[in-house]
This record gives structure tokens, sequence and C-alpha cells, in this order.
């Protein structure tokens, strides 16, 4: 491995984590073709995130659970990112979950086997395959698919990953815009959120890292942040005085199940099952890795838009 691998195949290449680390790949000299099951319900949406998508990239819209498909499209592929995944499903059941991680790795584990392409790196998340929720559930059984193959595989497990455009301080910034108190369940809950580009940097380097095969890297920052932590530095960035309320276990339980209905889903059941477990990390993958973890805190004002980005 190495400069040989040239030509890099990117599942959910649109997406939050996918765009910046498409452009990487090609700053990097590598060809990449993004797989994309198209527009799907809002297309205007789909349109947005392909138009930020660098135009040195190939997209090809498909089946992506379609084993012909994948296999059609690997044929010169000399690696593969598999980035692909929902934060929520519209029933709470696990199905969407399983199909999206477990059904579509299986998938492309087979394709990768029969063209011959050997290496994987794979999104999956801190707590995987641990707990209750139906995600964390979703993604250890992706994660037991791929190290049972014969692909020279490498596994990531990010914590909440923060950057502009995200899913976390950007969905509290939307919340706190009009709410004085805001009342949270799991309020003490612990993350250590991971510095988007810190991301970007670890796949780019175990790419071709043969010492990264048939590994796992948790990926996390330096600082560990409660939920309450989380939604007061959103507030402060914008200079907004407003009071985080935490709600007793019966209560935040409550919330989930109304937020999973309100327009955005705000909050899930699945999402309260996830917060059971504190998402944090004593082993430092990004270190492993080389790479030097960024204090997240100090790029809030960033995320949300406040300060420019250097």
């Amino acid at each position: 491995m190495g400069d040989d691998l040239r030509h890099v195949v990117v599942l959910g290449g649109t997406g939050f984590v996918g765009r910046p680390l498409v452009q990487r790949l090609l700053d990097d000299g590598r060809r990449v073709t993004v797989l994309s099951r198209g527009p799907g319900k809002d297309a205007a949406a789909y349109r947005a995130r392909r138009a930020a998508l660098s135009r040195d990239a190939s997209v090809l819209e498909g089946d992506v659970h379609d084993v012909d498909f994948l296999r059609a499209v690997l044929d010169d592929a000399d690696a593969v990112v598999n980035l692909a995944g929902i934060l929520n499903e519209k029933r709470d059941d696990g199905e969407e979950f399983e199909r999206v991680f477990t059904a579509l790795t299986r998938s492309l584990v087979t394709a990768m086997h029969e063209n011959g392409v050997r290496r994987l790196l794979q999104m999956s998340a801190l707590n995987a395959g641990i707990g209750q929720s139906h995600y964390l559930q979703a993604r250890g059984h992706a994660e037991r698919e791929v190290r049972a193959s014969r692909l020279d595989w490498t596994l990531f497990q990010p914590s909440v990953i923060a950057g502009p455009g995200d899913g976390l301080f950007c969905r509290f910034d939307a919340l706190l815009r009009f709410a004085p108190v805001l009342p949270v369940g799991r309020a003490d809950a612990r993350f250590q959120p991971v510095w988007i580009d810190d991301v970007v940097e670890a796949f780019a380097r175990a790419l071709g890292n043969t010492a990264t095969v048939h590994q796992t890297y948790p990926l996390v920052g330096p600082d560990i942040l409660t939920l309450a932590g989380i939604i007061r530095l959103a507030a402060r960035a914008r200079g907004r005085h407003r009071i985080v309320l935490g709600l007793p276990e019966a209560l935040g339980r409550l919330q989930a199940g109304v937020g999973e209905h309100l327009p955005g889903k705000p909050i899930s059941r699945d999402n309260w099952r996830a917060l059971q477990l504190d998402s944090i990390s004593d082993e430092d993958g990004l270190a492993r890795l080389g790479i030097d973890a960024t204090p997240v805190p100090a790029q809030v004002p960033v995320i949300l838009g406040v300060r420019a980005r250097t």
C-alpha cells in the first residue's frame, strides 16, 4: 500500500465528513469517485451538498445497496472509504440503521472481495455495539462484518464530530435562538468532541499506511464536555445568556419521545438511549496517528460562523 492506491471510491462523500475528505484525497493526488444514492426526498439539500463537492471528483449515482452496482463501480478501484450513515430513522425499530450500516457494509465487503479490492477505511462510532441504542448496535454489527472480512481494513470510532454545519453545536444554536431556558435530558452526559479537520487527517494518514491495517482508532478531542457545557458554549459564542435546565430521567425520556415527532427531530428515543453512555475514550487514536487533537471549545465561534475559519 501507499502511492499505489491511486483510485479511491468514497461512499457518503457528499456528507459532512465526506466533502472535506474528498478534497483532501484530491489534494493528495488521488483520483476520487463518490458513490451516491441520488437526491432522495430532499432534492434541494442534495443539490447543495453536491455543488459543495469538488468538481475534480467523479460522482456516480445508483443503488449503493446493490452488489452488482458496487461491483461495477469498484472495477478499477484501489481502495474504498465508507462514510455512509444516518443519525436517525423514521421508526424506532433499528431497521433503517441496520440497512444503512450493516446490510450496506455486507454488500460492500462482498463486492470488494469479488473485485479483489482489499483496502477499506470504515467510519464507525465510539460505543459501537454497546448499550441499547439501535444506532450503536447497528454500528457494532457493521464493525463485525468488517472484522470478519479478508480485507485490509481500518476502523475509526469518533465521538461527536464538531465543525461548521455539524449536528451538535449548530443544532443547539438554532434551538437557543428563541429559548431563554432550554430544558434538556441527560444534561450531565459526557462527550469528547473531535474537530472535523482532525478526523479528515486521520483518514488521509491511514489510507496508505500499512501499520493501520486491522487497527481501530477512537477519535476524540482533548476536552471532555457535558451536554449542558456544549449548549452553554454555543450560547456564549453568540453572546447569549441562556439557562440550561437539566431534566430528571423520566421527563428527559418523555422529552425524547415528543422530540422525535417535532420538525427537524431535535432528539429521538434512540438518541436518548445513546445518551445513557458517555461518548469518551481513554485511548487517543489521533495521537497514535501522529495528530495533535484540536481543542474544540476554541473553535465554536468558527463552527457557528461568528468568526472566520483560518
